[in-house]
Formats: C-alpha cells, structure tokens, sequence
C-alpha cells in the first residue's frame, strides 16, 4: 500500500484552485454555490487521486471537508441513468443524511439521484426510493444488508464504494457486516476508505478489497484541527451540572453541543438545564428518528441553543456555527474525542472543547492525549476560555501560587475563592522539578488531584 504523507500543494488563490483539480464545469458551478472557499488539503490531495480511479485510504481531521473529497470525484466519474454505480457506507443515520445533503448540493447540476437508506424508517419507503433507479446509495450498513437480503438492492455491479468514517464503523460492530458488502461485489470497482483516523485494524480491513491502493494521510501531527482552543476542567463527579451551568452563563455560546456517554446522562442533564432556564434538547439512540430529525433541524436552524447528546450525534453533525463543545463525561474511546471536538471549527472557523474529568479520569485523559498528541492545559476553574497561567518557580525566590485567569465580575466571582490548595501544591511540585531542568510526569489525575468528598 503506496502511503503519501507529503504535504499537499499550496492553494492556488487565485480563484481556479478547484479546476486546476480536473473538476468539470458542472460541479464547479456546484462549489460556487454551496459557497465553498479554497479546497483543503485533504480536498487536494485526494480528489485527483479518485478522479484517477486509484483505491484510497484518506485520513483528515474532523471538519476539513473529507465528504466533499470523495463526493466530487464521485459525481463527476457517475454516469446518468446506470442505476446503483456507488455505495457509500456511513455508520449512522445522522450522517447518512448529512453526506446525501452535501452530495445532492454538490451535484445540482447533475441529473444524478440518490437514495437514503437506514433504520428507524419504514422499509417499504425504501424500497420505492431504489425503484426509482437511483445512482447513488448511502446508507447503513445493516439497512444496506437488509435490503441486500431482501433482493431489493443489488450491488453488484457498483463501480464505487467509499467507507465513510471507518472508524467508527468498526467500533459499532460493524465489521463483518462490511467484509459480507464488499464480498457481494463483483465488478470492478473503485474502493474508498475515508475517516478522521487509521490505524492498523483499518488496514487490515482494507486489504482483501483494494488493489495497489495510495494511503493519504494529511493529518499531520495532531488529529484535532488548531483553531479549536482545547482544555479540561478538574471537576468531582457531584459538582458537574453546577460546573456546565456556570460554563454555558459565562461564555454564552451562539450553538452548543453537550455530550454525555449515555442515553440516561443526555436525558437528566437535557432535564436539569431545561429546568434552569437554558434552551435545549437532547438527541440520543431511544429517539424517534422522526422526532431526531426535527430536533437537529430546530438545532441548525438555531432554534435551540444547547444540544445535549451521546456519541450518536458526534459524527455526521455538520452545523457550521456550533462555537463550543463540552464533553460532560470524557469519552472512554478516545478516538471519540477527536470526533467529538470535531463538531466546532468546522472548515477553518474557531471553535472551544472543554472536558470536564473527575479525579479517577487521569488514565482516560492522558489516552486522549497520547492519540492527539499534544497535551490539553488546564482551563480556568471559572470558566474562562484560556489555560492556566504558568505559575512563579521556586527558582525564582518566591513562594510559587496558583495563578488563574480573569474571573467573572460580581458576587459569583468573590464566591469563587481561590485556587483550591490540592491544585496549589500539585502546581508548585511542576514548578520545583522544572526549576530544577526536569519535567513533570505525565498527567494523571487519580493521583495528582483527589476528591473533596469523603468515601463512605
């Protein structure tokens, strides 16, 4: 498996960036449209690739335009009138909708339809979407396979099949319902494999089915986009709700996405911060897919201004002004995180994640680290959106004290207090050891932080 790593050519800006990659006029009228900018790297470093009918591998952060990467060059090689040429797998509802949306905005100008396939819709509706002949199919997998099944759908003779967030197909369970899709194909085809990140497991995975094919990998050294200013928040488990209420009053956000690990965390946090006065919903699996719906439209259309949701939401969420993400509990996978956070700066806008970690939370945290390589500061206990200011080294002669950003004005501020003396003296033992030339361990909560509350 050929792997580039290099970095894709610089952006032409001169306004033909998106001809210069053999895109016809149709589909630039597409981009025009949609109102796109200049293509990102993934953009132009993988479109050619399958524009040039080669198996592919693209890795790329969350939110820098991979569905376009695979949708243009798609639209553009789909001939009008040959039913089911490609088949693109995706592992959730939300996200089948999403690619459909960007593919049929994309190809306005080509007489191209699509078809939606996944559960929690009646299938007969589906089965009237595949007798209309349609040229392209989205779905889920095991709908997919259902219909497959059902000999209401047939694959085998697709020229494109592209794997949207493989990742976390793989992580549903999704694999060997995968292996039996790609088994059925017989004609030549084109295969596409596409996700924030790859690993072993994808490649393995990949290889029985590709041929020769060019792993892109234009992630660089970290897997989270720059301009999301990340941090955590050191929180015990009993002070979590009064942690986001303050959160969400001090900053403001214009769209936010809440995330918890289960349906019964959305549902009492949705609740509380309803119960409060915050305006908010929460999307979760034991939803309706009808109601599901209206809820994300009532979200993009601004209507609500907090979302609170599980990982269900994390992928195929694409709503450009979502400007703050809070994740209530840390994911226990931390390729969920990268996903996560990914739902803000979407396609180089700016975006805030704050984690909130419990005091037992250190391992998880430090995993997070290690996957986006780079370590995520400490945020402000009061909700400030900056790190931790470095604290005075005993170096220096004097006694080092916990420094915190500006705190809110008012009562709510002098309430606050100081810095709490367990962080005080975790500091000052950084700030000995690098007086001294030497780094701090790694961190890890369970040992650096402990619980105020008393164990029964």
């Amino acid at each position: 498996m050929a792997k580039r790593t290099r970095p894709a050519p610089p952006a032409n800006t001169n306004g033909n960036a998106w001809q210069e990659l053999g895109l016809q006029p149709d589909l630039l009228e597409g981009v025009r449209l949609a109102k796109f900018g200049e293509p990102t790297e993934i953009q132009r470093e993988l479109i050619p690739v399958i524009l040039a009918g080669r198996d592919c591998l693209g890795q790329a952060k969350t939110g820098t335009g991979k569905t376009a990467a695979f949708a243009l060059p798609i639209l553009q090689l789909t001939t009008a009138g040959e039913p089911t040429q490609a088949l693109v797998l995706v592992p959730t509802r939300e996200l089948a909708a999403q690619v459909d949306s960007h593919i049929r905005q994309l190809g306005v100008r080509r007489p191209l339809k699509t078809a939606l396939l996944y559960g929690g819709r009646r299938i007969a509706q589906q089965v009237n979407q595949l007798k209309r002949a349609p040229e392209i199919v989205i779905g889920t997998p095991g709908r997919i396979l259902d219909l497959m099944q059902r000999r209401e759908l047939n694959i085998s003779d697709v020229r494109f099949i592209v794997l949207d967030e493989v990742d976390r197909m793989l992580d549903i369970g999704f694999r060997d319902d995968i292996r039996r899709i790609l088994k059925t194909i017989k004609s030549e085809h084109q295969t596409i494999f596409v996700s924030a990140t790859i690993d072993d497991e994808i490649r393995t995975l990949a290889r029985p089915f590709t041929r020769d094919a060019v792993e892109i990998d234009v992630s660089r050294d970290t897997l989270t986009v720059e301009n999301i200013n990340q941090g955590f928040v050191s929180v015990d488990a009993h002070q979590k709700f009064e942690t986001l209420l303050g959160f969400l009053k001090h900053e403001k956000p214009r769209l936010a996405i809440v995330f918890t690990n289960t349906k019964h965390a959305a549902r009492r946090v949705a609740e509380r911060l309803k119960h409060a006065g915050v305006n908010c919903k929460e999307i979760h699996g034991d939803l309706m897919q009808s109601r599901r719906e209206r809820v994300m439209k009532s979200f993009r259309a601004a209507q609500i201004q907090v979302l609170v949701a599980t990982d269900l939401a994390s992928r195929g969420l694409d709503v450009m002004e979502v400007s703050h993400i809070v994740n209530y509990d840390i994911p226990e996978d931390p390729a969920g995180y990268v996903h996560r956070v990914g739902r803000t700066a979407r396609m180089g806008k700016s975006g805030y994640a704050v984690s909130f970690v419990t005091p037992d939370q250190g391992k998880l945290l430090t995993e997070v680290e290690k996957l986006i390589n780079r370590e995520l500061p400490q945020f402000d206990e009061h909700w400030v959106m900056k790190p931790r200011r470095a604290p005075a080294t005993a170096a220096a002669g004097a006694a080092p004290e916990a420094a915190s950003g500006p705190q809110p004005a008012g009562d709510s501020a002098a309430a606050a207090g100081p810095v709490p003396t367990r962080y005080r003296e975790a500091i000052r033992r950084c700030a000995i050891l690098e007086s001294h030339g030497l780094k701090p361990l790694r961190r890890t909560l369970g040992s650096r932080f402990r619980s105020t509350r008393r164990r029964r």
